[in-house]
């Protein structure tokens, strides 16, 4: 038994068809061989891409020289509406200055710091699924639920049933699934002052979200100057200058970084857990496993969060088959040579995450769960070369340490709580909106343990 992946298309099809396949889902877009192959070309009338998934062309390009394989302007226009000029899509001194005053919000004790309200947040989703046991229920929709009320509770100190959180939270729901990945100026040089073609209720909704989360940040920003706001993160964030320049996020700029982190903290969170809770009811030997050791959580401290081991294993392999952000889109600077191949300026680059946690040449099995290959020597050394679910170098997600704690502790709380079981007629298709979802949601039967 392996976990679903989606059909793969066609090696030949028309650029038509391929642009169709692109727009509704990038993962069945791509042919078979993308699982073997060390790079592949793409050519449009417009620009050419190539995919590589070969561990030292990704770290050439994430790694050794980041400045020189700045993030694609192409697809940051998909996401420009929500996200404005937020850390996920701005490139150069904008973005260092951006994770200058970000990123000590995540370090160290921190971590420790924002686990009561993670822990906090576990334990209401736990009670809101009491009166659904031995019924079917929606994964994803618990999860997203579960993991907007983590980035509300950590970021501003409120649950997810206050009013301002809970409208945000409905109107994203509609959002990714609605917004495609890609939109034309991704396939088509646009001049700037040309419209970039979103929809109407893209752009509504956008609007939305964006003028919802203005009303957070600027309650918080009069908390900070009246000295009454509480120590979370959006505190921490809006408080720290920049060492270089001094002057910290003004209230709009603050808009824009907390779209992401709804988006990165929230989206991808939930795809993560939901597929997880799938893979467990797949695999109850693993389920039992990881609920037998969620005993430890007994202890309400953070320290309980290192003896969970098989659940983050687990959560771990779960990011590999499913990553929550299946491709990463760069674009060339300069002339290159990648693998004896001229690769122009202007060249998008593709490291897809998808392609590369089961690369044929790399891992074991790549095709199958196995939460104990962590501990084989393939596994720890493809962990270090082929394994990126939070990018790697100077972009990782500032949040990757945050998501696994997250992960495994929502994880750990459900499983000690309930067992989950598969529905042999609702079997996942994995598809690509925002973040990799299943076509037509993830249904499990959910019992008392």
């Amino acid at each position: 038994m392996t976990p679903p992946k989606p059909k793969s298309r066609p090696d030949r099809v028309s650029l038509w068809r391929y642009l169709k396949l692109f727009r509704q889902d990038l993962l069945s877009a791509q042919p078979q061989r993308l699982y073997r192959a060390w790079m592949a070309e793409f050519r449009t009338p417009f620009f050419r891409s190539y995919m590589i998934n070969q561990p030292d062309l990704i770290d050439t390009v994430l790694k050794k020289r980041p400045d020189d394989f700045p993030k694609s302007s192409r697809i940051s226009e998909g996401l420009r509406p929500l996200l404005g000029n937020s850390v996920f899509l701005t490139n150069g001194e904008t973005w260092k200055r951006q994770r200058r005053i970000i990123d000590p919000a995540f370090e160290g004790g921190r971590l420790k710091d924002t686990f009561p309200a993670m822990r906090e947040a576990a334990e209401a989703c736990v009670e809101r699924l009491r009166d659904k046991t031995g019924q079917q229920i929606e994964c994803e929709e618990i999860t997203s639920h579960a993991a907007a009320d983590v980035i509300f509770r950590t970021l501003f100190s409120v649950p997810i049933e206050n009013e301002i959180a809970t409208e945000v939270f409905q109107k994203f729901r509609a959002y990714q699934r609605a917004q495609p990945l890609l939109n034309l100026a991704a396939f088509v040089p646009l001049p700037h002052w040309l419209p970039r073609f979103h929809s109407r209720n893209t752009r509504r909704s956008a609007q939305d979200i964006r003028s919802l989360i203005g009303r957070l940040t600027a309650e918080r920003a009069n908390a900070i100057e009246q000295g009454r706001a509480p120590d979370d993160l959006a505190t921490k964030i809006m408080t720290t200058p920049d060492p270089y320049t001094g002057k910290r996020f003004s209230t709009d700029e603050m808009v824009d970084q907390v779209a992401i982190f709804f988006l990165a903290g929230h989206e991808t969170s939930a795809s993560a857990l939901a597929w997880t809770l799938y893979l467990m009811a797949l695999y109850p030997e693993w389920q039992n496993k990881v609920a037998s050791e969620a005993q430890a959580l007994d202890d309400h401290t953070f320290a309980a969060m290192s003896r969970l081991k098989i659940s983050r294993d687990v959560f771990r392999e779960a990011l590999r088959l499913y990553p929550p952000v299946p491709m990463m889109v760069r674009q060339t600077t300069c002339p290159e040579q990648f693998r004896n191949r001229e690769v122009r300026k202007g060249s998008q680059i593709v490291i897809s995450p998808w392609h590369l946690h089961r690369q044929e040449r790399l891992w074991d099995n790549p095709d199958a769960f196995d939460p104990a290959r962590w501990s084989t020597e393939n596994g720890k050394t493809c962990q270090r070369e082929a394994y990126i679910p939070f990018s790697s170098g100077a972009r990782v997600c500032t949040g990757a340490g945050f998501a696994m704690v997250e992960g495994p502790l929502i994880l750990s709380m459900l499983l000690r709580a309930y067992k989950f079981e598969t529905i042999p007629s609702k079997t996942p298709v994995p598809v690509a909106h925002l973040t990799v979802r299943s076509k037509d949601g993830i249904w499990l039967r959910m019992v008392e343990r």
